[in-house]
């Protein structure tokens, strides 16, 4: 089987990212690495752009882990229910906050081992807040942006999440790991969409395998 385009180019597919999207950062708003946390939960199955209308109202209103941690359940889950799912959402912040209260002082703690034991948090979640927050290379971001361009470019075979960011950690330069999940999920929200791609327009489509398209 022939090696992919992007793979053999990668060293100029890495500088053309960086030059198309210099500036890349994750679309959520946040204040704290908690207002982060809560706006990555919130931002499952949401767009960024309603999460960031709830969390406007929601970020002063919950200021602390424990605010959220001793919220009335049904006020919290009226207060973000324009973000969908609202009673699983809800237990997933609260069920987060409490374990921060309770076993990090409050803190969001800096290591996405110790993230990762927080109830509902995962390695996306955790590398969101990581990454973002604190510029930590603890991994890549892996939503479905990441994981749709990655398979499409051919630089991995994966389905999994895990799998996906695995394999991208073998070929990106660790310092490299902080700047290419903002990059590549806006070249995912707005060139390579789920449908139709902007294939025509798109400035890496000489080093992508168009897999799937």
């Amino acid at each position: 089987m022939a090696t992919p385009r992007a793979l053999l180019a990668l060293p100029l597919l890495r500088k053309q990212l960086r030059q198309a999207y210099p500036d890349a950062r994750y679309e959520l708003n946040w204040n704290t690495p908690l207002d982060l946390l809560v706006a990555t939960i919130l931002a499952a199955q949401c767009t960024d752009v309603r999460v960031n209308e709830v969390t406007a109202t929601l970020f002063p209103k919950y200021p602390t882990a424990a605010a959220y941690a001793g919220a009335d359940p049904a006020e919290l889950e009226e207060d973000i229910r324009p973000a969908g799912f609202h009673r699983q959402k809800a237990k997933a912040i609260q069920g987060a906050c409490r374990a921060l209260a309770e076993r990090f002082g409050g803190e969001v703690p800096r290591t996405i081992e110790e993230l990762t034991t927080l109830p509902g948090v995962a390695r996306k979640t955790a590398n969101v807040v990581l990454n973002t927050a604190f510029d930590l290379p603890s991994g890549i971001i892996v939503d479905t942006h990441v994981a749709r361009v990655a398979r499409r470019m051919g630089l991995t075979a994966q389905e999994k999440p895990e799998a996906i960011e695995a394999d991208l950690m073998k070929l990106l330069p660790r310092e490299e790991w902080t700047f290419w999940g903002p990059a590549v999920v806006l070249h995912g929200r707005y060139t390579c969409t789920a449908k139709k791609p902007k294939c025509e327009t798109c400035g890496f489509a000489g080093l992508c395998e168009k897999i799937g398209v």
